[in-house]
């Protein structure tokens, strides 16, 4: 039997699963909770958003995951797979690529997800054609002390935006740049000293997750991540957690300096669903140097599993 959407009358193996579930967005996890708790249960059935949960069964066995995606993002994620225990099954592959062709209806270009190395589900991803593309740690800073009076954080501005992109492009490798996209939005905070620390932030009910984007040649970091701690807008006692990607790992031994506890290196995987074709175009000797036609995107192949 293929896989097909939930419906309220898989409710009751929502509600049984809720303690089995692995999840594959850590952030979500951290800020949200559980993807199977009660806060979310019924996001699943709002045809509204794109939420999207979906079963398998086969032998007696049922197996269930979900995916989503914010309609400005060019990828998806997936949000969970569940039960942990029957996921070194060769059954969950037909679901896994299900939820990834949801994803490609919505015009996600790419699929993401993040697990524990040692996961059934590392290796389920993998089957189902998701590849590594970079590593990650979650620190819990939740109490890292500072003082908030020396910060020089500010909240993001429009004129702030080109700094940021720039920082961006200094940080992330190249090869990452498809599926981490070049930050477009007005949102988190920066360090005005030289426009050389930024962090995007994720709020939930649960907790907050930071994503920096600090230059090697910053100065002073430990104080300028203690003091961001201290200064956090809106932190309501709250937990929060700094993630470190593997471009970035010179920040680990300042946040252990620090105090902050490390969660387990995790796996940050993609799945190309499909990519972007230019047009060459010739141009005309007569035009005036410098004058290109810009190259349109003319189509989108999608890759073949």
């Amino acid at each position: 039997m293929p896989p097909r959407p939930l419906d309220l009358l898989d409710l009751p193996m929502l509600y049984r699963y809720r303690g089995e579930v692995v999840s594959l967005d850590s952030a979500r996890l951290l800020t949200r909770g559980n993807p199977l708790g009660a806060a979310g249960f019924m996001a699943y059935f709002n045809p509204i958003r794109h939420i999207y949960s979906a079963i398998h069964s086969e032998n007696g066995t049922a197996l269930i995951g979900g995916v989503t995606h914010t309609g400005v993002d060019s990828y998806a994620r997936l949000l969970y797979l569940a039960p942990a225990a029957e996921l070194s099954r060769p059954s969950l592959t037909p679901l896994i690529e299900h939820l990834s062709a949801e994803a490609g209806k919505w015009g996600a270009f790419h699929v993401l997800a993040d697990t524990d190395e040692d996961s059934d589900a590392f290796v389920a991803l993998r089957r189902s054609g998701f590849s590594v593309y970079a590593w990650q740690r979650i620190w819990d800073v939740s109490n890292i002390a500072g003082a908030a009076s020396t910060t020089g954080w500010d909240r993001m501005k429009s004129n702030h935006l080109p700094a940021v992109q720039s920082l961006y492009h200094q940080i992330v490798p190249p090869l990452l740049h498809p599926v981490e996209p070049t930050p477009k939005r007005i949102a988190g905070l920066i360090c005005a000293e030289g426009a050389r620390c930024y962090v995007n932030l994720f709020y939930g009910v649960y907790g907050i997750v930071l994503n920096p984007l600090i230059h090697p040649e910053a100065t002073d970091v430990a104080a300028k991540l203690s003091a961001l701690i201290a200064s956090l807008p809106n932190r309501r006692g709250r937990p929060v957690y700094l993630c470190v990607r593997s471009y970035q790992t010179w920040l680990e031994p300042v946040l252990e300096d620090l105090g902050a506890k490390p969660g387990d290196r995790q796996a940050v995987m993609v799945k190309h669903l499909a990519r972007m074709i230019k047009d060459e175009q010739t141009v005309r000797a007569a035009q005036p140097a410098g004058v290109v036609p810009a190259s349109r995107v003319s189509q989108i192949e999608e890759h073949k599993s």
